[in-house]
Formats: structure tokens, C-alpha cells, sequence
């Protein structure tokens, strides 16, 4: 007989973690309780993850705005600096303004429109349109959008982000001047020394700024790339991914997990004899079809990962064959003829019609999706999810 459950998913709660704590033991042991408590049991390939907040905790990597302002003015020359395309967020991004402000004379502010990189929106698509305003070719003056838009709310946080970030600047005693474009090159009559803050597009930002006369191009990537006054980094990506802790500090990303997953996976070899995949997660990337936010405001979804999540899924799609191959089955005949199928398909299925409709995303990008559902991000405690049952297909028993 096939389980008749498929996947589960499990938030596993934890002591508070602090710097200096030894994941391995914590993780291992948090999950071990959980099984004994909740009555369930460890399988192979179960996965267990935990989310990237810890880890930096962990490690103890930190960093101070003014950490921030010295490497700054170290690479960029503390004069006046084009900051393009950062995000509209208070935990994400304004922490790391203030560090930028107090590391320039002036900041040329430059915001893309209607919305962020992930989807915050300064004003709606519906009234740039109303405007007659090409978003792809129009500079816009901070006087000529407020004209043309007025003092725009955002509809989550009820925070104005061009005035937010405006006294932000100006609090921190730099000049503050603010544009909005899309165009990445629109910053070079301002200045040629540009902080490129977008995410997912950096690569090609800083590529089209060079080329096209940038002096001093950066990325937020490559601030704290490397230690400032003996604070932490990330030799990969800098400030991305880095969130507020407190007033005068930001949590960086994780730095080098790969040791951890490997580790704690070992450790749960030893203790359970069975093989768990273990995985560091962040953001999940997904879209919020309301409030037009993509989740993903990290720089991937998971830093490490165990090999056995390395791909992406490899499934046929059981409705296509009840309403086709097998539209002339029904009942346990139907059931057996799925079976047989699932049992001889092909090890990759890429461009056959019978995976049409599966999702073609990396299985670390799916899972850790689901596990950043699964924990949230505010007060449930759950920095561990305990997944089982996501590699079993209809046919496991």
C-alpha cells in the first residue's frame, strides 16, 4: 500500500541563538527532541534546514554603519556618489543608506519607478500610464514627481520612501539629491562614481555603467567584502542579503556554510543512521500576487546546501496522463498503469510533454520556499524546518 501522505512539512523550534553557539549540536539536537516529542521517525532524504538569520548569528557576523562609511569612502572617494536602484525597505536597505550617506558629501539618490527591483511599488503602473511617463526613457527630478505623482504611501508600511530616505541622506549630513530612472546610465551626468545596489541585475548594471564612462563602479557586493576595523563580511556578496539588528549594526549574510550543512548532516548520519540533506535558506522566491512583492531580496535562496539537493525536480505530470495516455483507464487499472509509468521514466524528462505544467525550478530554490513559508519571519520560533516525504512520487510505500 502507498503512504497516504506525501509531503510534510515541520517547524522545529530551538533555543535563542547567539554568537558564538554551536549550530551543529543545536540543530542536531533541537530535531532529535522534536522526533522523541512529536512521535515521528527519520527517513532517508529527509531534509532539514535552517534559516540564514542563525547562521550569521552564529557566526557573529556583524557589521556598524560606520564599518560601512569607511569602506565606502575607501573605494568610492568620499565626494559625491550616484546610489542606484536600491530597494524600498527599512530592514533591508535604510540601515545601509545611513552607512553610504556618512561615507559621501552628497548623494545622488536614483530610484527605479513605478516600483523596486522586488516588486514595492512608489506608485502604480496604472498612474505612470495616466501620466503619459515612459518609465523605459523618462528621467524624472524629485520636483517633477511629486508634480506628476504627489507623496505616495506604500500600501504595506504607510511610509512615503522618497521622503524616508531623503532625511535618511540628509540626516546622516550628506546632500542629498534624488532622481528616478530605469535606465542604469542615467546616473553618469550626476556623478561617475556609482553604489549599484540592485540585486538580481547587478552584473549587468555595473557592465552598462562601465561602458558607458562609470569611474569608481561598485556594487553593494562589494562592500564588506572584506573586513573593515576587524568587522565581519561576505568575501561573495558584501552587504546583500544583510538585514538591520540594531540602530548602529547590520547582520550580514552567512558566510561559508558548506562546513555546516556537512557537518550537521554527519552528525544526523551518526545519530539516526539515516542520510539527511541539510540546507542553509533565506528569502523563498515567490511573488505575492497582491501586494506585487518577489520575496527574494537575498542574493539566492540558499547559500549551502548537501549534494543531495543539487537539480531540479524530475516528475511526470499525473494529470496529463488520466486525460490522456490512460483516458481509457479508471480505478485500480489507472492507478497500476501511473504506477508502471512513474517506475520506467526517464532520468531526465526536460522538453517531453508528459513533464508539462512540473515546476522547472531548482529543487534548493522550491524547498527553501517552503521552508521560509514554513517558519515565517516574525515570532514563531521555528528557525529549523523538517521536511519528509518531498522526494516520494505516487508510487512510494
Amino acid at each position: 500500500m502507498s503512504r497516504m501522505v506525501g509531503t510534510v512539512s515541520r517547524g522545529i523550534r530551538t533555543p535563542i541563538i547567539r554568537s558564538g553557539d554551536d549550530l551543529v549540536e543545536i540543530v542536531t539536537s533541537s530535531l532529535l527532541e522534536a522526533a522523541r516529542e512529536d512521535r515521528f521517525s527519520i527517513r532517508d532524504r529527509d531534509i532539514v534546514a535552517m534559516t540564514e538569520a542563525i547562521v550569521a548569528r552564529a557566526q557573529g557576523n556583524y557589521a556598524t554603519v560606520d564599518d560601512i562609511a569607511a569602506d565606502v569612502r575607501a573605494k568610492l572617494g568620499g565626494e559625491t556618489v550616484g546610489v542606484i536602484f536600491p530597494i524600498l525597505s527599512r530592514n533591508r536597505f535604510a540601515i545601509c543608506l545611513r552607512g553610504i550617506a556618512k561615507g559621501a558629501k552628497k548623494i545622488v539618490l536614483m530610484l527605479s519607478y513605478p516600483s523596486d527591483e522586488v516588486g514595492n511599488h512608489l506608485v502604480s503602473l496604472d498612474a505612470v500610464d495616466e501620466k503619459g511617463v515612459d518609465p523605459y526613457k523618462d528621467v524624472l527630478t524629485l520636483e517633477r514627481y511629486r508634480q506628476l505623482f504627489g507623496y505616495e504611501k506604500h500600501p504595506f508600511t504607510g511610509v512615503d520612501y522618497v521622503a524616508y530616505y531623503q532625511e535618511l541622506i540628509q540626516g546622516c549630513g550628506a546632500e542629498a539629491e534624488i532622481i528616478f530612472a530605469n535606465d542604469p546610465r542615467a546616473i553618469l551626468p550626476y556623478t561617475k562614481n556609482v553604489l549599484c545596489c540592485d540585486i538580481h541585475t547587478r552584473t549587468r548594471t555595473k557592465r552598462l555603467l562601465k561602458a558607458a564612462g562609470g569611474e569608481q563602479v561598485f556594487g553593494l557586493d562589494e562592500i564588506l567584502n572584506a573586513p573593515v576595523n576587524g568587522s565581519g563580511c561576505n568575501e561573495k556578496y558584501g552587504l546583500l542579503g544583510s538585514n538591520k539588528a540594531t540602530e548602529e549594526q547590520v547582520k550580514l549574510f552567512p558566510r561559508d556554510c558548506q562546513k555546516l550543512v556537512e557537518a550537521i548532516q554527519k552528525k544526523l548520519l551518526e545519530a539516526t543512521g539515516k542520510h539527511v540533506e541539510v540546507m542553509v535558506y533565506g528569502d523563498g522566491a515567490f511573488k505575492d500576487p497582491v501586494g506585487k512583492i518577489w520575496e527574494l531580496a537575498d542574493p539566492v535562496v540558499s547559500p549551502a546546501y548537501t549534494a543531495g539537493l543539487e537539480g531540479t525536480p524530475n516528475e511526470l505530470k499525473l494529470k496529463y496522463l488520466a486525460d490522456n495516455d490512460f483516458a481509457h483507464l479508471s480505478g485500480e487499472a489507472l492507478r497500476e498503469a501511473i504506477k508502471d509509468r512513474i517506475h520506467k521514466k526517464d532520468g531526465d524528462l526536460v522538453g517531453q510533454m508528459v513533464s508539462e505544467g512540473t515546476t522547472p525550478r531548482r529543487l534548493t530554490d522550491l524547498i527553501g520556499s517552503l521552508c521560509d513559508l514554513t517558519s515565517g519571519s516574525g515570532d514563531k520560533g521555528t528557525p529549523v524546518v523538517f521536511i519528509q516525504g518531498y522526494f516520494d512520487n505516487y508510487t512510494t510505500e
